[in-house]
């Protein structure tokens, strides 16, 4: 798979700062506050080994990042049954702040949002759950969420 980014914000309690979000469809990463992170999913990113961490500086719970909040945007492909294809944009809004993780997505088509209304982590899942709101005739291409 070609790589893919996407632009964002992170927030935590020493504030926010907007960040890019890379995924090759294994494995994300980004940096934040000068910091690289890396992991198979957006609750298994960490430090970089190798790459020291201020002591204080992010919310860490077994080496992974916690206690924050990261949004992006990313375009992503609809494609009708008669081969026609149209972009639209799928916006993520992820909380891994306590007491409960959030996840938020919602995909903008055609003029109209489809979100989905399930309350888990799992991104295959969530988009599993547009894919079936949207008009018939119409499915959203695989998206490199689908396997992080």
């Amino acid at each position: 798979m070609t790589p893919q980014s996407w632009a964002g914000w992170y927030r935590d309690r020493l504030g926010s700062e907007a960040l890019t979000i890379t995924t090759d469809g294994t494995q994300l990463r980004t940096r934040i506050r000068g910091v690289d992170f890396a992991g198979a999913s957006f609750d298994s990113l960490g430090p970089v080994p190798g790459i020291p961490t201020e002591s204080g500086t992010f919310a860490l719970d077994g080496g992974n990042l916690r206690d924050f909040v990261m949004e992006w945007d990313m375009p992503v492909p609809v494609a009708s049954d008669d081969g026609a294809v149209q972009q639209a944009t799928l916006s993520c809004l992820l909380s891994l702040k306590p007491p409960e993780p959030d996840l938020g997505v919602a995909l903008h088509f055609g003029g109209a949002v489809y979100a989905s209304g399930r309350a888990e982590l799992d991104f295959g899942s969530v988009l599993d759950d547009i894919r079936r709101q949207l008009p018939y005739g119409w499915g959203l291409q695989p998206s490199p969420l689908d396997a992080i």
